[in-house]
């Protein structure tokens, strides 16, 4: 038979399946711990919440629980760390700085795909860089630019 690990009392089969502590309430107080409940759904309607425990964690991290539609504004990346200001870094033999890069242009028909996957949530500006061999930055202007003239 099971035994109350603070006590040493006997726990009836059914409770020590899941806990391994009695009932008393000086044992409760010792070894009850609260659950971390997290919202990993929030819309007009309803909020979704779930127990956070390591599978949940791990699916969260996933981006199982991420909104598709809003998936391009978050980055998967890892930060930066911070550069010194004291010192600058050489850039790479025949690359120019980001500033000094020339401006790429698009077509109306990749802006309008561009546009249409965005919207859909489809993809990320990374991937739609990646189909129109364009750079995120280059997207990024042709998504704002399309929904300015679509607005007008």
């Amino acid at each position: 038979m099971a035994r109350c690990v603070t006590c040493g009392g006997e726990l009836h089969p059914e409770r020590a399946e899941k806990y391994d502590y009695c009932l008393d309430p000086s044992c409760q107080a010792k070894n009850a711990r609260g659950l971390t409940i997290a919202s990993v759904g929030v819309n007009k309607a309803a909020d979704q919440f779930m127990i956070l425990d390591e599978r949940t964690e791990e699916e969260m991290a996933g981006g199982r629980y991420q909104d598709p539609r809003r998936a391009s504004s978050i980055s998967h990346t890892r930060p930066r760390p911070a550069r010194n200001r004291t010192r600058r870094a050489a850039t790479p033999t025949g690359v120019p700085p980001r500033s000094e890069q020339p401006a790429e242009s698009w077509t109306e028909s990749q802006q309008n795909l561009a546009l249409a996957l965005h919207i859909t949530g489809k993809k990320t500006l990374n991937e739609i860089a990646g189909w129109l061999d364009l750079r995120p930055d280059t997207v990024a202007k042709m998504i704002t630019a399309a929904k300015a003239r679509w607005r007008r």
